[in-house]
């Protein structure tokens, strides 16, 4: 499969001045905007932190300009710390969130969501810690290396009057036991939402995992194998500052369950944004995107 995506590669350039100006992103967007009834999903890990060369000052205007250049109806981000997500949302026009740290308040990293307000309203939020204590902030277990959580949104659709929820996660890294019950607990939320509902986030594993079996297992459908069309190959999503896109392990996913009759989700189109600037990722993880609808056209 050949992708769609022109990625550029422009050294960096300097003011007249010679103070060097911003890194700029390079090449087309991938989906660009969708129309209703077209709903653009996007799962990104932004990281939260990184070397000088990497730093979140150095990409913030990368993400600015990959992000307003697709302008996903939702954004699932995790490692977002809160100045940072406060300083996105500020760089995209028209966007609402909902953010609360892995350790409570603005404290550490999130699975913030972000969605074109124009055209989604929230209807009901929540968060829950992948733990034997979900409800408790701040809460790990099986032997996690850090505290994982999990944050949902329903939208109403105002454009279609159709309503879905999103649910954003971030597996844990070390241990696979910690994967693994946290996909239970995943796919225990997914189970309660009686509607279409989508699960997206970094999984730290593979889609030839158990925790991604147990998704699959318990009626979720990766977005990737479920799309009419890809329009890239099956990138490694972590990318590891590298800026040219190779094969590898796709950890970052998009998974999606349909609602009952006339409620069915449809996944149109799937894709890995490989793009960089002037030699630069805008993070360490290549993000994730999708589009769908709901109901029957």
């Amino acid at each position: 499969m050949v992708a769609t995506m022109n990625v550029l590669r422009t050294a960096a350039s300097q003011d007249p001045a010679g103070a060097p100006q911003s890194p700029v992103l390079g090449g087309a967007p991938l989906f660009g905007p969708v129309e209703p009834p077209y709903v653009q999903l996007m799962t990104y890990n932004l990281k939260s932190s990184g070397a000088a060369e990497h730093s979140w000052w150095t990409r913030r205007p990368l993400v600015k300009d990959l992000v307003r250049a697709e302008r996903p109806t939702v954004l699932c981000t995790q490692e977002g710390r809160f100045r940072q997500l406060m300083e996105l949302r500020e760089d995209l026009d028209g966007y609402d969130w909902v953010h609360l740290g892995r350790l409570g308040g603005s404290r550490s990293e999130s699975t913030a969501i972000l969605w074109d307000a124009s055209r989604l309203a929230p209807l009901d939020y929540d968060h829950i810690w992948l733990s034997r204590h979900p409800d408790r902030i701040g809460s790990r277990a099986w032997r996690s290396g850090t505290v994982r959580m999990l944050t949902w949104v329903r939208f109403e659709d105002k454009a279609t009057g159709k309503d879905f929820h999103v649910a954003n996660v971030h597996l844990d890294h070390r241990s696979e036991k910690a994967r693994r019950k946290g996909a239970a607990l995943c796919r225990d939320v997914m189970r309660r939402f009686h509607g279409p509902a989508v699960l997206a986030g970094d999984f730290n594993c593979a889609p030839d995992s158990r925790a991604h079996a147990v998704l699959t297992g318990g009626g979720l459908a990766d977005a990737w194998a479920a799309a009419t069309e890809r329009l890239t190959p099956d990138w490694g999503t972590f990318n590891r500052w590298r800026p040219d896109p190779a094969a590898g392990p796709r950890i970052d996913w998009i998974m999606v369950k349909s609602g009952p009759r006339r409620q069915e989700l449809t996944v149109h189109k799937a894709g890995v944004n490989a793009r960089t600037g002037d030699g630069l990722t805008p993070s360490d993880h290549w993000p994730v995107q999708a589009v769908f609808t709901i109901g029957r056209s």
